[in-house]
């Protein structure tokens, strides 16, 4: 199977309603230009309110089933024959997670992932909003490949898109905030963002696409230039397709048959040895106790 992905990289306003018709337009110009999965950045739909701890942001929370976002995407999903993993603050009782949905490309709601990695830190306080994921690591099976969706942080950590790929992910999409750090200006961490998610697609040899937002977003204490740069990249880490700081839709083309005859050939799957894995389970590396 063939498949096209784009990633929407764009910059985001204080109105909620005009960033949902924002995000609208842009996955309809996705869509005319023949993508067939189409990733919007991380929390779109309103600013990055984790710069600054304030409790006026968990009004932004709004339960899965009538969350605006969502609902606005499930129909474009029906209307334009894609699927659309969207991501939004969810608020589940007296409970707060960062999470996706995944719609297929009839609208059918796939399921919900909740971020697993939270971050903590100047600018990036996200501790302080989102309770940890309990969803595990998931895939889900759409109309054009089965999926592989993590959030942000989660791209970090080689554990996370070596599950989803085990599960049978075929192409990994990471929604993402990332940018400037308000403790170390000097600090631009977007070459390293880059090459940990190549490494993912080698290790795995599965393609990844990642959103990132663009633009200076001023909080209370704290301010961040998001850098942009989303990318994707083909199986082996290769850049396709990777944006400047501009707003952007990246666009490339997967042969899903191909890409897994490679990984069976390679042989990466067939020559893991679980049993000795046992230290990646703790927190020390030390699988022994006593």
């Amino acid at each position: 199977m063939r498949v096209k992905v784009a990633a929407i990289q764009m910059a985001v306003t204080a109105n909620e309603a005009d960033n949902i018709a924002k995000a609208l337009h842009q996955v309809t110009r996705a869509a005319e230009a023949g993508a067939q999965i189409i990733l919007l950045q991380e929390l779109f739909s309103t600013p990055y309110f984790c710069k600054d701890q304030d409790p006026a942001f968990f009004a932004l929370a709004q339960p899965r089933d009538n969350h605006p976002a969502l609902l606005a995407l499930q129909a474009l999903a029906w209307q334009r024959g894609v699927v659309l993993p969207v991501s939004f603050f969810e608020r589940a009782n007296n409970a707060f997670f960062n999470s996706l949905v995944v719609f297929d490309a009839d609208g059918t709601d796939l399921g919900l992932y909740r971020k697993a990695h939270i971050p903590d830190g100047p600018g990036y306080q996200e501790k302080f909003y989102f309770n940890p994921g309990d969803t595990g690591f998931r895939v889900f099976d759409t109309r054009y490949g089965r999926l592989g969706v993590a959030i942000c942080w989660d791209q970090w950590f080689p554990e996370a898109a070596r599950v989803m790929v085990l599960q049978g992910a075929e192409i990994l999409f990471y929604p993402t905030a990332i940018g400037s750090e308000p403790q170390a200006p000097e600090l631009d961490s977007r070459g390293h963002w880059t090459r940990v998610m190549q490494g993912h697609a080698a290790a795995n040899l599965v393609p990844i696409v990642a959103a990132n937002r663009v633009g200076r977003e001023v909080g209370r204490e704290n301010e961040i230039t998001f850098y942009g740069g989303s990318l994707i990249s083909d199986a082996t880490g290769a850049l396709i397709a990777h944006a400047g700081q501009e707003e952007t839709i990246l666009y490339a083309d997967l042969d899903l048959q191909a890409l897994a005859v490679q990984r069976a050939e390679w042989g990466l799957f067939r020559d893991r040895r679980p049993e000795l894995y046992a230290a990646i389970l703790t927190a020390d590396g030390n699988p022994r106790r006593g």
